[in-house]
């Protein structure tokens, strides 16, 4: 059997994986108008479901990757995710409609859930409670790196090969650490811990986790903090472009947006050995809500353009650095008590919350009106949701 990976190549492999999915979004924002132009002139607010229709993909996925995972194992369904994936991306490349390409996108997003979601598992076979959210932590500030780069290296290779050319870069991503993943990690998964993917038993294990509150506050918590980075995601490049005008400088703000909010990774790492993790969450969750309230108020006074665009440069750093300080956190909490259906509740837990998200973003992203105000009102509204639902009774004593 093979060595197992040092602890930083592990991290490395693992944020690899995860920033597959923020490659897969990110890279493409800059291309937006012209794919837009090609595919969807009549409704050019439509393109943006390119991305919200592949996070949909990633959250039904998600229900069946990690049953499979317990019942076949970590590396097998990983390598089955990412040929689903290099195929929707194959069809993406080649689709003449928006029609036909979000068929493509979803089937992208079923594929990606495949190293998404047991990627999480993986790190829960082997570590636990705060030791995981360390890892997770060092795994969110190296994933950080890679959406910070996209949407300049989506730019540029569209200069060069057209919007088309994005999805080539998707396909070799996925092969990349695909090979990286089949030569050098172990199998994480003991055989006496395999459980048959049988529908019976999985319905056992989601009725457990169900019964269990504060895995489902956790979930429902996580889903309006995925909710708040998807609607960012969804909306950033057109508020860039028809709000402030700075379509072409949008990659290399989105960039510095993200580097500046990977500083979160550090602190939550640092904190989460000191600090209860319900303390974390609640803590940022309250000073994201003040944030946006200050934002949408200061909006509404029509200041100057170019300093109302520096406001919301700085508004979305705390978008993104609230990120750093739940995601992670929330996947912790709502993991704990699951470590003997690990596969299953990471499932439960990706697919619930990632859907969640992804229905709460679209109809506020298809309001957008030439104003950043649907993304704040829309920022204040999840935000102030989730801390509603870390209030409850499921979290009281507040130690992990």
């Amino acid at each position: 059997m093979p060595k197992a990976l040092p602890r930083a190549e592990f991290v490395a492999l693992i944020a690899m994986m995860f920033a597959g999915i923020a490659l897969s979004t990110d890279a493409m924002l800059p291309v937006f108008p012209k794919m837009a132009e090609d595919l969807t002139p009549d409704n050019v607010n439509a393109i943006q479901l390119v991305v919200t229709v592949f996070l949909f993909g990633i959250g039904l996925g998600t229900m069946f990757t990690g049953p499979l995972s317990d019942s076949y194992g970590r590396k097998p369904v990983i390598f089955g995710g990412v040929i689903l994936f290099v195929g929707g991306a194959s069809l993406s490349f080649f689709a003449q409609s928006l029609e036909v390409l979000l068929i493509a996108r979803f089937l992208q997003g079923l594929g990606a859930s495949g190293p998404r979601v047991v990627a999480m598992a993986v790190v829960r076979d082997l570590y636990s409670g705060r030791q995981m959210a360390r890892i997770v932590s060092f795994v969110m500030i190296l994933f950080t790196l890679v959406p910070a780069a996209a949407p300049l290296v989506g730019q540029e290779i569209a200069r060069y090969f057209g919007w088309r050319g994005i999805f080539v870069l998707f396909g070799l991503y996925a092969t990349t650490y695909t090979i990286w993943m089949v030569l050098r990690l172990p199998e994480t998964l003991k055989p006496e811990n395999r459980r048959s993917f049988r529908f019976p038993q999985i319905l056992a294990g989601l009725s457990e986790i169900l019964r269990n509150r504060t895995v489902v506050l956790a979930i429902a918590a996580q889903g309006m903090c995925l909710g708040m980075i998807f609607l960012v995601v969804s909306l950033t490049q057109q508020i860039f472009d028809v709000t402030f005008d700075r379509a072409d400088s949008f990659p290399l703000w989105f960039g510095a947006v993200a580097l500046l909010a990977a500083s979160s990774g550090f602190l939550n790492a640092a904190l989460v050995t000191r600090v209860a993790l319900v303390t974390i969450i609640r803590g940022i969750l309250i000073a994201q809500i003040a944030f946006s309230l200050i934002f949408t108020v200061i909006w509404l006074q029509n200041l100057p353009l170019d300093i109302m665009f520096l406001i919301f440069i700085s508004w979305k750093i705390t978008i993104f650095f609230q990120a750093g300080l739940t995601m992670g956190n929330l996947n912790a909490i709502a993991m704990e008590p699951l470590g003997h259906i690990a596969g299953i509740g990471a499932s439960v837990i990706g697919s619930s919350a990632t859907i969640l998200g992804v229905l709460v973003v679209i109809p506020v992203g298809l309001t957008f009106d030439g104003t950043p105000m649907p993304l704040s009102l829309g920022i204040l509204g999840m935000a102030t949701t989730a801390l509603f639902l870390m209030t409850r009774s499921g979290f009281g004593d507040g130690r992990m």
